[in-house]
């Protein structure tokens, strides 16, 4: 302990760089935690598919959605979203919505803008289609 805190006198740069960056992955954490919007797995999303009717909403590109999108998604461009255009998820209102990007980053956006139009129950699918095609689960071309 006595050589921590030498450490932490003689290098006061470092241990305060070293200190934001746990406080920051704590207050990361626990935001998550507590955000209404929850990441699922792969396995998880496909539960709340199967079990409780979710709506699987793909924010890709529409080359990308056509190039290969989960069975049954809806596909929802960026522009829609900026214009909070939600009229084709209406009669979902009341369903689990999932939203899926690529990579699990940019459906943030997307989510977020959701539960501001009413959407109670948005989920977002961790890791995007890449973990979707990583885990081998079937993609459609229609």
């Amino acid at each position: 302990m006595d050589q921590l805190i030498t450490f932490a006198m003689s290098q006061p740069l470092l241990s305060t760089a070293w200190l934001v960056i746990v406080l920051l992955i704590i207050v990361i954490t626990i935001r998550i935690q507590m955000s209404p919007i929850k990441q699922l797995s792969t396995q998880q999303m496909t539960f709340l598919v199967n079990r409780e009717s979710g709506v699987v909403v793909d924010s890709r590109s529409e080359k990308d959605y056509k190039a290969g999108h989960i069975i049954d998604a809806i596909h929802l461009d960026n522009e829609k979203v900026t214009k909070n255009d939600f009229a084709t998820l209406e009669k979902h209102k009341d369903n689990p919505i999932i939203v899926v990007c690529s990579a699990g980053l940019s459906a943030g956006k997307v989510t977020n803008q959701l539960a501001k139009a009413g959407f109670t129950r948005v989920n977002l699918l961790k890791g995007g289609m890449n973990a979707w095609l990583s885990a081998g689960l079937p993609v459609t071309k229609s």
